[in-house]
């Protein structure tokens, strides 16, 4: 089973509930994915020893000038606006480029070669107590535009993994998000009780009925604010299956990278009971 923790607003406590699905999955054989490749941030909590890690790029094109008749079938082609033609002057903008390939295949010159862009890297390895949770994480390059590609490429690490799959999104509801939850089984959306929180998490509420996905609310601080958070949900058929308290301990050890289920025994039973709710509404499929 795949389970993506997901928010519709950067601060929810999104990583926290990550880690402690993971760290509360025993005999559930988690394997984690840290998908918020622009700015990961799970290691500092599972403290994985990673053992490997591989660049990620892309096929970008590079115009050969001196072959090219300008014909502008290239920039045609082209929806993101990659590839400009002044005159006798052809420009291709990689950083622009979607490498969706659509240049290469309508030049009738052969005017235009391949160069690869980085785009991030990915790293596997494995944290936990006992080094038993395998992990992935991507890390984009700075500068870089396009998160997708590398989602998708740490997505691919999950390979024929028996187990459960954690995966940790992007904050939002962009394409970096719909990349991460689109094939899940389940999707978590963490939030928290304030006008933001709410204003956010309908659009990502919105976001997984759109993509038809299974979904539950945690609701993180849940004791500041009112209860028009909990009274939406009810309106909206929305589950609320658990509420996490405001605790300076929690902020505490939360600054210091320990995790929110290490000391905590009721919170470490509150995530397993997660799992196992979540687990019977997908009819006892692990």
């Amino acid at each position: 089973m795949k389970i993506a923790v997901a928010s519709g607003k950067g601060g929810t406590g999104k990583t926290t509930v990550a880690t402690s699905l993971a760290l509360s999955a025993a005999g559930l054989n988690p394997l984690f994915l840290d998908c918020d490749v622009e700015a990961p941030n799970s290691h500092i909590f599972l403290k994985p020893e990673i053992t490997s890690g591989h660049d990620i790029t892309l096929r970008v094109p590079v115009i050969k000038e001196e072959q090219c008749t300008f014909c502008g079938k290239c920039r045609e082609i082209c929806r993101f606006n990659a590839i400009t033609i002044f005159g006798n002057t052809i420009m291709a903008f990689t950083d622009m480029c979607h490498a969706c390939g659509g240049c290469f295949l309508v030049c009738q010159d052969n005017a235009i070669e391949e160069e690869r862009r980085l785009v991030g890297t990915v790293n596997r390895g494995a944290a936990g107590h006992e080094g038993d949770i395998p992990f992935v994480s991507g890390t984009l390059r700075v500068g870089e535009a396009m998160a997708v590609p590398l989602i998708e490429a740490v997505k691919r690490e999950a390979g024929g993994h028996e187990g459960l799959v954690i995966l940790d999104a992007p904050p939002g509801t962009s394409c970096p998000v719909v990349a991460t939850v689109r094939d899940a089984d389940f999707c978590l959306l963490v939030t928290e009780p304030t006008p933001f929180g709410l204003h956010d998490l309908k659009i990502a509420v919105a976001v997984m009925r759109r993509l038809d996905r299974e979904f539950g609310v945690v609701i993180n601080r849940a004791d500041l604010g009112n209860d028009e958070m909990e009274r939406w949900c009810e309106a909206q058929g929305v589950r609320v299956l658990l509420k996490i308290p405001f605790s300076r301990e929690i902020a505490r050890n939360y600054a210091e990278g320990i995790p929110l289920v290490k000391h905590d025994t009721e919170m470490k039973r509150a995530f397993s009971d997660l799992l196992v709710n979540i687990t019977e509404m997908r009819g006892g499929e692990a």
